[in-house]
């Protein structure tokens, strides 16, 4: 999953919300050296992504990203699927508006940013600028989310095209999201801490 759907899975609010997004900024980290909740937030991430990544339906979805774009199906499908999931939050969101939510987190991160690892310290002022959360849920904010993913790679890569494979397959995107997220959300609420220790 990515970013949005980290934090919607969060086990509370706060410096372990800001963990759960935390986690794919520690490349290097000495996590003995970061409070304690904001470690909890980074092992709820890894568990998290351990169960995606073996999840047939995820597995499903990358077999569905065409061949030139399949060694990127993985940082794809995870994109997607925030983009149904900000698309549907009223559904599947905290029982609050996402603009409402997305204030919270960018004040979160504000709140705890002598905290952070240096990398999400660099990107947590443009998430918030750039509206990153919010933009998730339209086609034309997943090309600029995707174009810029694609721009943050030193490889050339075709991350930039994401937004025309998530149009040409829509609805197949759509049903394995739908199949997928009240599985996740069992597993991120009850299920990950027999995960956690690692």
């Amino acid at each position: 999953m990515n970013w949005l759907a980290h934090l919607r899975l969060a086990p509370a609010p706060g410096l372990v919300r800001v963990g759960c997004l935390a986690g794919d900024f520690v490349r290097g980290v000495d996590l003995t050296t970061l409070p304690p909740a904001l470690v909890h937030g980074i092992r709820h991430h890894r568990a998290v992504d351990r169960f995606v990544d073996a999840h047939p339906v995820v597995a499903q979805s990358r077999r569905r990203v065409s061949p030139p774009l399949r060694r990127f199906a993985g940082v794809l499908v995870d994109v997607f699927y925030d983009h149904f999931l900000a698309r549907e939050w009223g559904q599947h969101g905290d029982g609050g508006p996402l603009p409402q939510f997305a204030a919270a987190v960018h004040a979160e991160l504000t709140a705890h940013s002598a905290v952070l690892p240096p990398d999400l310290q660099r990107v947590a002022p443009r998430l918030a600028e750039q509206r990153w959360l919010l933009a998730y849920g339209s086609l034309d904010g997943m090309r600029t989310i995707l174009q810029a993913m694609s721009r943050r790679l030193a490889r050339e890569n075709g991350l930039g095209l994401g937004g025309d494979e998530l149009r040409r397959d829509y609805e197949a995107f759509a049903g394995d999201f739908a199949s997928l997220w009240p599985e996740l959300v069992r597993f991120a609420g009850d299920g990950w801490g027999r995960d956690h220790s690692q």
